[in-house]
C-alpha cells in the first residue's frame, strides 16, 4: 500500500515499503546481564500525542520487564498501535536514554531504521494524517480493542529521499516545528487562563460574591426560604398528581391514606457549607427536583435504530449538553422506563459513572424522544426557571462539584449514586437574585466563549498546518533540492549489502555455535549415538 503519488516523486527518490529500509518489531539485540540493573520504562500514558515526545518515563529494574513487555533501542521509533491512541499520534523517535535499551507497553510496533535513514524521517511520516487513516483502515479485533497489525507497517510504501537531502528536510521541519510549537503552547496556556476565569465565575456566582452589590441595591427582595417552600409544596403537589394519574391509568381508585406515601426529601449534607448570603437558603437537591433517576440496562437490543436519541455519558460536557454523538434507540412504548428516563427541557444531567464521572449539563431546549443511559442520571428541577441556576451551582467548585468529589466511589471505574446526589446541598439564592447570577454570568463567559471559539480554531489551523507542512517534506517541496545529491537508490543497494552481510554473519555464528555444542558447555564430549549397522 502507498501513501501519497508514487509517480510524482521528485527524481533520485523511491518509493519502497518500509520493511525494505528498516526492521519492524526487531529482537532487542543486547543483553543485560545485572537482573538488577535500572532500565527506562515507557507506559503508553508516558508517550505523548501528535508527536509530543515522551513525558516522565519511569525506571524499573530490568528484572520486572524482561518479559512480557516490548523491548526497544535509542533512535527506534515507536508507534501505539491500538484505537484511539493511534489515531492521536502517539508515535515517538525514542532519545537517548541510559544504556540506551528502553522497556514498554506492548501496545507498541517498533520501527528500527537502517543505516542511512534518518529516524525522524520514519517518525513523521508515520504521524501524517494519511498514514494513521491508512493504518485505521487496516485495523483488526474487537469494538475498543482494534489493533493496526505489523503486516501492515511492513507493506506500506515510504517515499525515501537521497540521505543527504532527509538530513536537510528533517532539520527543516525541527525548526519550522518548534516555531509552530511555540505558537501551540502559547495558545494552550491561554485557554487554561479561560479556563480558570470561568472557574472564578461559577465560584463566585454560587458564592454570592458576584451579586454582592445587587443585594445592597435590592434589598426587599423576597427571600429563598419562601421559595423553597413553594417548591416543596409544589414537590407533593406533582407527586401526589402522579400517583393519582397511575391509578386511574389501572382503573382503581387511590386507596385510603395513599397520601401517606409521600416521601419527604432527604435533608443536604452540610459537611463544610459557607456562610450564607443574606436572604439565602440550604435545600438537598432532593428537595428541589421531582426525580433523580437514570435510564434503562436493558435497553441494548434497541440500539442503532428508531428516531429516539440515547443520551451518553460522552454528551454531558460540563456546563454544555454536547450532541455531536449520536446514539439511535428505539425503546418497546410499552417499557415503563421510557416515560421515566424521558429528557426535558429544564432538566439536569449527571454523568454517574467512568471516567467523567460529575459532569454537569442542563437541558436549554425542548428535544424530541431522548432518553437518558443508565450512565447518566437526570435531575428534574420541581420548577424548570430555576434549572440554569442549577447548572451553574452543580459545574462550580464552590457548587456540588467537591461534594461529588468526596461522594464518589468504585476503584478504576468511579460511580455516583442517587442517594448521594440527593443529599447533595443547594445554596439557593432568591429568585430574582438566581436571574441576576445567571445573567451577569453568561454576559462574562459569552466573552469566554468567543475566546475559546477563537483559540480553538487556531489550533485547528495549526494542527493543519503541521500536516501541510508534512506534505511538503514528503512530495519533496520543502527545501532546495540538489541535483549532486547522491541518489536514494544507491542508498537502498548500501542497505541491501549490509542486510545479507549480516545474514551471512549469523549463519556462521549458527554454524560455529552447533560445532562447539559438540563438547557440551562443560568442555565434555557430548556421547555419539551408536552407528547403525548396515
Amino acid at each position: 500500500m502507498t501513501v501519497g503519488d508514487e509517480t510524482a516523486l521528485p527524481k533520485g527518490w523511491v518509493f519502497q515499503p518500509l520493511i525494505d529500509v528498516a526492521q519492524v518489531n526487531p529482537p532487542l539485540g543486547r543483553r543485560i546481564l545485572n537482573e538488577r540493573s535500572p532500565v527506562t520504562f515507557v507506559p503508553m500514558r508516558a508517550v505523548d500525542a501528535e508527536g509530543g515526545g515522551f513525558m516522565n518515563p519511569e525506571t524499573r529494574p530490568y528484572s520486572e520487564v524482561r518479559k512480557g513487555y516490548t523491548a526497544f533501542l535509542s533512535g527506534d521509533v515507536i508507534m501505539a498501535k491500538i484505537t484511539p491512541c493511534m489515531e492521536n499520534g502517539k508515535t515517538a523517535l525514542v532519545p537517548n536514554v541510559p544504556g540506551d535499551i528502553c522497556f514498554g507497553s506492548t501496545e507498541f510496533h517498533v520501527v528500527r531504521p537502517e543505516k542511512g535513514i534518518d529516524p525522524k524521517w520514519i517518525e513523521q511520516f508515520l504521524l501524517q494524517h494519511e498514514t494513521r487513516r491508512e493504518a485505521r483502515r487496516q485495523m483488526a479485533g474487537g469494538v475498543g480493542q482494534m489493533r493496526v497489525p505489523a503486516e501492515f507497517l511492513k507493506t506500506i510504501k515510504i517515499p525515501i529521499a537521497p540521505p543527504v537531502e532527509q538530513t536537510r528536510i528533517v532539520e527543516a521541519l525541527d525548526e519550522l516545528f518548534s516555531d509552530l510549537d511555540a505558537g501551540v503552547a502559547a495558545l494552550e496556556r491561554a485557554r487554561e487562563r479561560l479556563k480558570l476565569y470561568r472557574a472564578s465565575v461559577l465560584k463566585a456566582a454560587v458564592e454570592g460574591t458576584l451579586t454582592a452589590d445587587w443585594r445592597a441595591e435590592h434589598p426587599d427582595v423576597e427571600p429563598a426560604s419562601a421559595l423553597l417552600e413553594r417548591i416543596l409544596v409544589e414537590r407533593r403537589r406533582l407527586w401526589e398528581e402522579d400517583q393519582l394519574r397511575k391509578f386511574a391509568a389501572k382503573g382503581k381508585p387511590p386507596p385510603k391514606n395513599w397520601r401517606a406515601r409521600y416521601k419527604e426529601p432527604v435533608a443536604p449534607d452540610t459537611t463544610g457549607l459557607p456562610t450564607l448570603p443574606k436572604g439565602w437558603a440550604v435545600a438537598s437537591m432532593d428537595a428541589v427536583t421531582t426525580r433523580i433517576t437514570s435510564g434503562s440496562r436493558d435497553w441494548r437490543q434497541y440500539y442503532g435504530s428508531g428516531s429516539g436519541t440515547f443520551i451518553m455519558a460522552q454528551n454531558v460536557t460540563p456546563g454544555r449538553y454536547n450532541p455531536e454523538f449520536r446514539q439511535a434507540v428505539d425503546p418497546p412504548p410499552k417499557d415503563s422506563s421510557r416515560e421515566r428516563s424521558r429528557v426535558e427541557m429544564g432538566d439536569i444531567l449527571v454523568t454517574i459513572v467512568g471516567a467523567n464521572t460529575g459532569n454537569v449539563c442542563h437541558i436549554p431546549y425542548e428535544l424530541s424522544e431522548h432518553y437518558v443511559c443508565q450512565s447518566v442520571a437526570l435531575m428534574r428541577p420541581v420548577y424548570r426557571y430555576i434549572s440554569s441556576f442549577l447548572d451553574l451551582y452543580c459545574n462550580s467548585s464552590s457548587g456540588a462539584q467537591p461534594h461529588y468529589a468526596r461522594y464518589i466511589y468504585g476503584a478504576g471505574r468511579p460511580h455516583l449514586g442517587f442517594d448521594q446526589l440527593a443529599m447533595t446541598p443547594v445554596l439557593l439564592p432568591p429568585v430574582d437574585e438566581q436571574n441576576a447570577i445567571v445573567e451577569s454570568v453568561k454576559d462574562q463567559l459569552s466573552i469566554v466563549d468567543h475566546l475559546e471559539t477563537d483559540i480553538d480554531a487556531k489550533l485547528k489551523t495549526a494542527r493543519g498546518l503541521r500536516q501541510a507542512i508534512l506534505r511538503q517534506a514528503f512530495a519533496g517541496e520543502l527545501v532546495p533540492r540538489d541535483p549532486d545529491d547522491e541518489p536514494a537508490s544507491e542508498l537502498l543497494k548500501r542497505i541491501a549489502a549490509a542486510r545479507a552481510a549480516r545474514a551471512r554473519d549469523a549463519a556462521a555464528a549458527r554454524r560455529a555455535a552447533r560445532k562447539t555444542g559438540g563438547a557440551g558447555r562443560r568442555g565434555r564430549p557430548r556421547k555419539r549415538k551408536p552407528e547403525k549397522a548396515t
